[in-house]
């Protein structure tokens, strides 16, 4: 992987590929750059694409205190590795981590996000308490119950629900990432919909969603479309919390350079 130094010093790994308008694609939470495998193939035929690992995770660097303002800086750093000006792509965490850095004004043309996790009124939020008590189970070491608690107050699995998860090939990769999910408890903040910042953002953003999704995920894409005065809501076809590849693209593709991707 390319490399670029953040402003505070912080190493951020990446990678390049394809040719056109540029695209930057960052991820949520327990994920590395390897979340877009399967997407890069699709855009790259029409997007100059830059997938890279946030700090902490994968070959990417870290620094000993934490701030949502040095990831978007990492943003920026792969931005002007870029070229100054970039497209952004958002998944979960990372699409609210998309909109922060788009209001930091760093260069972002145009946003697309999925599924941003904002909680409406009435909906549950992480337990008070929630940041210091996962903190203190990294503290312990004990990342298998920090990812477990995570999945629970922050994403509302049900016990079943992580059960499942934690018996997925997956598992080892979420606990050894254990150690960045209080980043994206910082980047979620506490939840609510920044309607009175976001009205003022004028970048052009698509909002996706899976039309089988969570229902507190859904109606926080449509919420967070009509906050955004360049927004707009669509629903595909997907699962929870995931649209593949062969219809993710297409409409990535489109938004970003006015085109239709070949069948």
């Amino acid at each position: 992987m390319r490399k670029v130094v953040s402003r505070d010093g912080t190493t951020i790994a990446y990678q390049q590929a394809g040719d056109g308008p540029p695209l930057v694609l960052l991820g949520g939470g327990f994920r590395d750059h390897t979340i877009f495998n399967p997407i890069v193939p699709g855009l790259a035929p029409y997007l100059s694409t830059y997938v890279y690992d946030r700090r902490g995770r994968g070959e990417s660097g870290d620094s000993p205190a934490y701030a949502v303002e040095r990831e978007i800086e990492d943003l920026a750093a792969v931005i002007a590795e870029a070229g100054g000006e970039a497209a952004v792509f958002g998944g979960s965490s990372g699409a609210i981590l998309a909109l922060e850095a788009a209001m930091a004004d760093i260069g972002i043309t145009r946003l697309v996000l999925l599924e941003p996790p904002y909680r409406m009124p009435g909906q549950q939020r992480p337990p008070d308490g929630f940041a210091e008590h996962l903190q203190s189970l990294l503290d312990q070491e004990k990342r298998g119950a920090a990812a477990e608690y995570f999945l629970e107050g922050m994403v509302g699995f049900t016990p079943e629900e992580i059960a499942t998860w934690r018996a997925g090939p997956m598992w080892p990769a979420n606990e050894a990432v254990a150690h960045t999910l209080p980043y994206d408890t910082a980047v979620c903040g506490d939840g609510r919909l920044p309607v009175e910042r976001l009205a003022r953002l004028d970048v052009p953003t698509l909002v996706i969603n899976s039309d089988s999704t969570s229902e507190w995920l859904r109606v926080a894409a449509e919420a967070t479309a009509a906050a955004l005065p360049n927004g707009r809501q669509v629903t595909l076809p997907g699962v929870w919390h995931k649209v593949p590849a062969e219809v993710l693209c297409p409409a990535v593709v489109e938004f970003v350079t006015g085109k239709r991707a070949e069948a």
